[in-house]
């Protein structure tokens, strides 16, 4: 297969989604420059995912989405690897099933991608089911370009909610790429450590905005704690050891509380404007805010 010139796949993994895929579809489709494929690589789900997919086929038909089925394998790498492989557009787009794009999104990726020294890129997140979302995405864009900074953009972490990578560069890293089948890492900085072995420029788009959900919060303390420890065995599967990787688990735990309290009053003082798998009641496109 040919890959398209200056065109955007975007790629979804998704197991068991039912409660958010609607809203990350109805973003993606209302895109300033559209994306030339929305690709749901679905994983064995066993809820409703796929008859909502194909029914948001039936209402958008003139819109690209195109619901694949991985079921060789469960798991979140192979079912990216099979989204990847089956990508027709030259940069694939990688977001999660709870990820609302910002409406320039493709835009944005189609302009840091127009540098050719450009393998991969991410951006910063807004969590759209937290209070004061815009304020929430300033300290993610700040925070992240913080690490860049101390780590004098040697390491540089794509992130799975908000990524996008030349087809040229995954061809070159694919069959090095760790399976992980333990499941014990996070499989997009071990895809970011893979690009850096091959001298693979990774780019921060601060302009490049996506929406997610702070679900993570939902977690146990415990489960959330090997959700962080993560970033330690991908790098002992790497071995590398540098002081400068502690500082995004260091992040991740001390917000976990604060967050969490946060997360819980904003739930009962009203539900999110994203809850319930649509944006918007009516006049459907992603909400801003």
């Amino acid at each position: 297969m040919h890959p398209l010139q200056n065109a955007v796949s975007i790629v979804i993994p998704a197991y068991n989604e039912e409660s958010v895929i609607r809203q990350c579809l109805i973003a993606a489709i209302y895109q300033s420059v559209p994306a030339d494929e929305i690709l749901v690589i679905d994983n064995r789900s066993t809820d409703g995912t796929c008859r909502i997919v194909r029914q948001m086929q039936l209402e958008y038909p003139e819109s690209p989405i195109k619901l694949l089925q991985h079921s060789a394998e469960q798991g979140l790498i192979p079912t990216r690897n099979f989204g990847f492989d089956s990508a027709s557009g030259n940069i694939i787009g990688r977001i999660d099933a709870d990820s609302v794009l910002e409406p320039d999104w493709v835009e944005k990726v189609l302009a840091g991608f127009a540098d050719s020294d450009v393998a991969a890129a991410t951006g910063p997140v807004v969590y759209y089911d937290m209070p004061m979302r815009r304020w929430g995405l300033l300290a993610d864009d700040k925070i992240r370009q913080l690490i860049l900074k101390l780590a004098r953009n040697q390491y540089h972490f794509l992130f799975g909610s908000n990524m996008a990578i030349r087809r040229t560069a995954w061809e070159q890293i694919r069959e090095s790429t760790c399976r992980d089948e333990a499941d014990e890492m996070h499989e997009d900085i071990d895809l970011s450590l893979h690009l850096a072995e091959h001298d693979l420029v990774i780019r921060y788009l601060p302009t490049m905005v996506s929406g997610m959900s702070a679900r993570r919060l939902e977690d146990s303390p415990k489960d959330y704690r090997y959700y962080v420890t993560r970033f330690d065995r991908t790098y002992k599967a790497h071995r590398i050891n540098k002081r400068i990787l502690k500082v995004p688990p260091l992040i991740f735990m001390s917000i976990y509380y604060p967050a969490k309290m946060i997360r819980a009053v904003h739930s009962v003082r009203g539900p999110s404007l994203h809850r319930g798998g649509t944006p918007q009641a009516a006049g459907e496109g992603p909400q801003r805010g």
